[in-house]
């Protein structure tokens, strides 16, 4: 895409949401693999099908319902991707963020991203929630290759500290308060769709890395570009460990991931209180 059509879709984006809106959001949320129901206690929902809103790629990643939620969460307006769009579908980073990019025109300045993800740490079970302290990208792409929307962010934006630290400092308040418990760690994203392989795990591993995943990352860099403040949760759905004897299935993984969905809606309705 270049600068000129990358802008006129965002913009027509935004026209189009802004046309069903009620009230500006003040929060947004991209909801991973089997978290898709922690929109059925949202109050005054809206439901815009992707295939409605303009430019926006199909989505056809299993556990993601494909549809743009507006609604209140603890009477907060949020703005909620129910699915995402992976580099592994066959879209461009620059497409798969462009929902991110619409958010922020729209008055969005705080970004709740969660996942499935693999655990790596030895001291993390599958049902727990990470909080994402930083990532390491692996997909060996990029949402800023290109022309600069400077409109957005600079050229060469920071990317130390963006997961937002007060951010983080709530949600383990919350967890505390209400008996829910948290990990927190780095996270690894890498382009899939293949599973990793037990060399690449041992790689991660290496890298110092809690939690493995196929998304995350190229959001949250265009969401830093925007200087929105970051919460990273994941959901940890199976331990990925290289020398575990076999590799959760994908039906395992959003089996998980709907287990955790519970305490998640518990987790996110506390949090947007305190935000």
């Amino acid at each position: 895409m270049t600068d000129k059509s990358l802008n006129q879709k965002i913009n027509d984006i935004v026209n189009f949401i802004s046309n069903k809106l009620t009230e500006k959001p003040q929060i947004g949320m991209i909801l991973g693999s089997g978290l898709g129901n922690i929109v059925d206690s949202i109050k005054d929902k809206i439901i815009l099908p992707y295939s409605d809103i303009p430019h926006l790629p199909q989505i056809n990643a299993p556990g993601h319902a494909g549809n743009l939620i507006l609604g209140q969460i603890s009477k907060k307006p949020f703005i909620i991707m129910q699915g995402r769009f992976h580099l592994y579908e066959g879209h461009s980073p620059q497409a798969a963020t462009l929902l991110v990019r619409a958010m922020k025109k729209l008055g969005v300045d705080k970004l709740i991203i969660t996942c499935a993800a693999g655990g790596m740490n030895i001291r993390f079970q599958a049902g727990e929630i990470m909080v994402i302290t930083d990532h390491i990208n692996f997909t060996g792409t990029n949402p800023l290759i290109g022309l600069n929307l400077d409109e957005f962010g600079p050229r060469f934006p920071n990317m130390f500290d963006i997961y937002t630290k007060k951010l983080q400092k709530i949600v383990q308040k919350v967890a505390v308060d209400h008996q829910i418990r948290l990990c927190k760690g780095v996270y690894a994203g890498y382009l899939g769709p293949t599973y990793s392989t037990r060399a690449e795990l041992a790689f991660y591993l290496g890298s110092k890395c809690d939690a493995v995943g196929m998304s995350v990352v190229q959001e949250a860099i265009v969401a830093a570009h925007c200087n929105m403040q970051i919460l990273g949760l994941a959901a940890i759905t199976d331990i990925a460990l290289p020398n575990v004897i076999k590799h959760a299935t994908e039906a395992e993984v959003i089996a998980t991931g709907k287990k955790t969905a519970a305490t998640f809606k518990k987790l996110i309705k506390e949090i947007a209180k305190q935000l």
